[in-house]
């Protein structure tokens, strides 16, 4: 399959993938004709997802019966008069409908917009008459029909709501009687280019309203160094991303790179995450290649590993957040894999990544992605040096790269204070070491200034993070007279420290922090909260926080 796209599929080292990495670009490329229906072709019976649920459902979906189902789902669409170019949003959590429905979208040459379960009214209206959407798709939940019923008398364009079940309120189409009764799916002539819109996500908003991030057709060409060269998958491969189908980690990990490969692909749908659960997924499943954020690497290294049998996991991946590295330690010593990481925005594929040729340094995101023109440009123009801060850009002026965005859809403005002069400026900050290694400091919006020092809040929060007392920790700047700014954490206690919240704790987290990292790093203010501001997606608003200390 790769041949097609890569005129170099294998390279004997990371300078050999630097020099000689390239993707070739079909005209008119269409994931689902050119990858899915094709394996579908050539190895039909090969399991492309490995579907399990949380009630003890065990599903298998072969390339062959997803090229089918698609087939259906589409022909459905087309009959609902949905068709090239049109808006269709997806909130079907971990169901397997939402393989079905978007590969069918992709076949149409309709727009899939995956969105959250977690949207309310108010979220569903927003996104509605901001993508002009016609469609929604959604997981037949009594509390998800009410939020979109509730937003349909202020969302015109919304002509048709479908339910996969259970629940199949009136009003409602329902997804399988409909995908079952549809006449056998014809393929239209023409239905994209490459620089058509194909998927679309609103940006999880730390900072104001959400941002229409816009792909297009060429998009998932971008994931092939995703799932070959960082997931580091083939086709024996059994990848499981922890992720709702809601965010773009999903496409990331478990589609397009993952599909490229032949690779199957495991879901767990589940409802409420149990680090006990998702390591018995592992052990019995035998799953050969995990992708996590650090988050679940902590909660899982809290149990006791050594009760599974983890041996079938030979590659994991982590991404997300900073990697503190006492949790790579302890999974490494553990099991005896390396957390590979990596790093990139809703707006692009894997940008920096810790590639298979490389021994990973903990909390470093990597290398850059051959596939990208990266640099690090300081605040004043220049090209930052080894050791000294920069934002992380994307130059386009040698082509525009494959898996890139095409723009923030509707936005104009938006889109150029982001992509001028041929270069995108992604927002995040980072610093490069002697080795070519990429370390995360955090958004550019988010660092803070003071005494003369520019601090990133990650590497503050990882080492508050590292203190028994803390679960999670919002570091942010306070206005200061004499330094320009302070730097404050602002905590949530576990439950074993909230009865000694105080001076004394206080003290004991500053003193940890300034052991951990820099005395100049410590936090000056720590204020004790019950919950963190966050998006629906789960990021911290550190916006905030800063806005409620100005007032």
């Amino acid at each position: 399959m790769l041949e097609k796209y890569l005129p170099r599929i294998d390279f004997d080292s990371l300078e050999d993938f630097r020099k000689n990495f390239k993707i070739n670009v079909p005209k008119d490329f269409n994931f689902s004709y050119d990858v899915v229906d094709e394996w579908a072709r050539i190895n039909p019976k090969k399991v492309a997802l490995c579907w399990v649920n949380d009630k003890g459902a065990h599903i298998d979906f072969t390339f062959e019966d997803i090229k089918r189902e698609s087939d259906k789902t589409a022909a459905y669409f087309q009959s609902l008069g949905i068709g090239k170019g049109d808006m269709v949003m997806l909130i079907l959590k971990r169901r397997y409908e939402f393989w079905f429905s978007i590969i069918a979208l992709h076949k149409i040459g309709a727009v899939a917009i995956p969105a959250t379960h977690l949207l309310t009214k108010k979220d569903i209206v927003y996104r509605a008459n901001a993508a002009t959407i016609k469609a929604i798709v959604a997981d037949g939940e009594q509390v998800i029909m009410t939020h979109i019923s509730d937003a349909l008398a202020e969302s015109p364009s919304v002509e048709k709501v479908i339910s996969v079940g259970p629940i199949i309120p009136d009003g409602w189409e329902d997804f399988h009687k409909g995908i079952e009764s549809a006449a056998p799916f014809v393929k239209t002539e023409h239905p994209n280019n490459n620089d058509d819109i194909m998927l679309m996500y609103f940006t999880s908003g730390t900072t104001g309203e959400p941002k229409m991030v816009a792909h297009t057709f060429t998009y998932p060409l971008g994931h092939i160094v995703t799932g070959k060269y960082w997931h580091n998958l083939n086709e024996k491969s059994l990848h499981l991303t922890v992720a709702d189908t809601g965010w773009g980690k999903a496409v990331w990990g478990k589609l397009y790179g993952q599909w490229f490969v032949g690779a199957t692909v495991f879901v767990y749908d589940h409802e409420k995450f149990t680090p006990a659960d998702m390591l018995k997924m592992i052990q019995d499943y035998k799953i050969t290649s995990f992708c996590a954020p650090p988050t679940i690497f902590r909660f899982m290294i809290k149990e006791d590993l050594h009760m599974y049998d983890l041996s079938s996991l030979k590659y994991c991946t982590i991404a997300g957040e900073a990697l503190n590295p006492s949790v790579y330690n302890d999974f490494l010593e553990a099991t005896g894999v390396k957390l590979m990481e990596g790093f990139g925005q809703t707006e692009t594929t894997v940008t920096i990544a810790t590639f298979p040729w490389m021994e990973p340094k903990p909390g470093s995101m990597g290398v850059p992605n051959p596939a990208y023109d990266i640099d690090l440009i300081t605040a004043d123009g220049r090209k930052a040096e080894d050791g000294e801060q920069g934002e992380i850009v994307i130059h386009t002026d040698k082509g525009y790269p494959v898996g890139l965005f095409k723009e923030y859809y509707r936005d104009p403005v938006k889109t150029k204070e982001s992509c001028n002069d041929n270069t995108y400026h992604t927002g995040d900050l980072a610093w490069r070491d002697e080795d070519g290694f990429f370390w995360f400091v955090g958004r550019t919006d988010d660092v803070i200034k003071s005494s003369g020092y520019r601090i990133g809040p990650f590497e503050v929060e990882s080492a508050c993070m590292t203190h028994p007392a803390v679960v999670e920790c919002a570091i942010t700047g306070v206005p200061d007279d004499i330094r320009g700014q302070i730097i404050k954490a602002t905590i949530v206690l576990s439950k074993e420290y909230k009865d000694k919240a105080g001076d004394a704790l206080i003290k004991e987290i500053q003193d940890h922090v300034k052991r951990t990292t820099a005395p100049y790093k410590y936090p000056r203010v720590v204020e004790f909260v019950d919950e963190l501001p966050k998006t629906i997606s789960g990021k911290i608003r550190r916006v905030e926080i800063r806005n409620k200390d100005k007032k």
